[in-house]
């Protein structure tokens, strides 16, 4: 297994998208994106989906260097039609968009349509924390990617719906949730397939709606399906992801599960708030140090070590990586490889 810094990572993809005739500075936004969440450790979103999104370009559905249309607006929203330009590069300009919407009209939701899939929705929260503002996104995939169980169901019927929320803190290292309403995303299962390994009991059913360990179960013949997040109380996890699905597809006019649409896509709801609007931004920070001082003062059950807050394991996971290197195991490197001699790139 490779263990590859993020700046040759960061350099290798760009350069297999510019081959691609995706645009360098869009090559570069995807780049960035994707090593980032390797950074964080979500594999499932980082460079494994190379090959993927290759072939969405090669198939005709993504369009590099597509124009992003505004086709409704006030001053604190916005509809977007991402005429199926790369969703990294759709998602980052909304975000931005609702960034500075908020900060002059407090909070700002952004809708986009016709977009592919934006990866790791937490990279876009993340910016509007840094930027000092709570940042909220949630995704469905348009009525494709059926490959969660409604709660007592026993085949796939919405796709994994994550959501994100990102508060900014003092140290500028924010708190940040980032899941999906499944148990687990679909990537995680791709991960577990490229290494060869089994996944934990009660992430998935086989075809026959029977409690599963092997990736391979998800897409069968015949396929079975991830169960919606919550365990026994999965009716909840399954109540989330259908609101996202409302939220991220009907909304935006992306579609929602169940439409008969095959064409992955994000259906994406932005939201951004500023919190100087709210309260003074020394006092915000205030409250939230001493929440988060409060949560970890808990003595750590039996089997822990310490009390963790959302997005703290991502953030000690890239420092590390950031100086140890990323792991890439050696199927989705062969398949990085494979794409990159597919576009003319010998050697990487």
């Amino acid at each position: 297994m490779p263990n590859i810094t993020p700046d040759r990572l960061r350099k290798i993809t760009a350069d297999i998208f510019a081959a691609a005739n995706v645009p360098a500075d869009e090559a570069q936004i995807i780049s960035e994106i994707l090593v980032d969440a390797n950074l964080a450790g979500h594999d499932s979103h980082g460079v494994i989906r190379i090959p993927q999104y290759m072939g969405f370009i090669e198939a005709g559905q993504i369009d590099p260097g597509a124009s992003m249309d505004i086709e409704r607006e006030s001053p604190s929203h916005a509809l977007i039609n991402g005429n199926w330009g790369f969703g990294h590069v759709i998602a980052q300009r909304g975000m931005s968009l609702a960034i500075q919407k908020a900060k002059s009209s407090t909070v700002s939701a952004i809708s986009i349509y016709n977009c592919n899939h934006i990866g790791r929705i937490g990279s876009y929260t993340m910016m509007a924390a840094k930027a000092g503002l709570i940042g909220i996104v949630m995704v469905n995939a348009g009525g494709a990617a059926l490959y969660v169980a409604p709660f007592g169901g026993s085949d796939g019927r919405l796709a994994t719906n994550p959501i994100s929320i990102a508060a900014p803190t003092r140290d500028n290292d924010p708190v940040v949730l980032d899941i999906t309403s499944s148990v687990v995303a679909q990537g995680k299962i791709r991960v577990a397939l490229n290494r060869g390994d089994s996944v934990p009991l009660g992430w998935l059913i086989n075809g026959k709606g029977e409690p599963t360990t092997d990736p391979r179960d998800l897409n069968g013949p015949p396929p079975g399906a991830l169960l919606p997040l919550g365990g026994i109380a999965g009716h909840k996890g399954f109540a989330l992801g259908l609101m996202i699905d409302v939220l991220g597809g009907a909304l935006s006019g992306a579609g929602c599960s169940g439409s008969g649409t095959t064409q992955v896509q994000n259906g994406v709801l932005m939201i951004a708030i500023d919190v100087t609007q709210f309260t003074p931004m020394e006092e915000y920070y205030g409250r939230v140090d001493a929440l988060v001082e409060h949560v970890k003062a808990s003595p750590p059950a039996p089997g822990f070590d310490e009390i963790l807050v959302p997005g703290e394991i991502e953030s000690r996971q890239a420092k590390r990586r950031s100086t140890e290197g990323i792991p890439v195991d050696d199927e989705t490197w062969r398949q990085i490889q494979e794409t990159a001699a597919a576009v003319g790139i010998s050697d990487i």
